[in-house]
């Protein structure tokens, strides 16, 4: 499903904090029991957070956690501001007011209210 997104750098959003909690991750924790306390897929999880389902997570450790309201997408090599306005269903001027800058390297999440914020 999101085995696209083998990203070695991912560029965050500079306002993180308007589309992402933080978790810090407890003995016990996997990336699905997280998913499920989230109502997150765990490979996106994963994703968003430059790791891979196969990595360790570890007590310490600070997750990004989506925030509900939000759709997420990380963007891939050859991506177009036309792709991602199709992605979104907005147009191109609204995905960069939303998002702010965009460089379309892969790797770059892009972030879009879910419900009209």
């Amino acid at each position: 499903m999101f085995k696209d997104y083998k990203i070695n750098h991912l560029i965050v959003p500079n306002n993180k904090e308007n589309y992402y909690n933080y978790y810090t991750i407890e003995k016990g924790d996997t990336l699905y029991a997280i998913g499920r306390k989230y109502n997150i897929h765990p490979e996106l999880l994963a994703s968003i957070n430059g790791i891979e389902m196969e990595n360790y997570i570890y007590p310490g450790q600070e997750l990004l956690i989506p925030k509900s309201g939000y759709s997420y997408y990380i963007t891939k090599d050859g991506d177009t501001l036309d792709t991602v306005s199709k992605v979104f269903q907005i147009s191109k001027e609204e995905v960069l007011r939303r998002n702010g800058t965009i460089y379309l390297n892969e790797g770059q999440i892009l972030v879009n209210p879910s419900s009209g914020k």
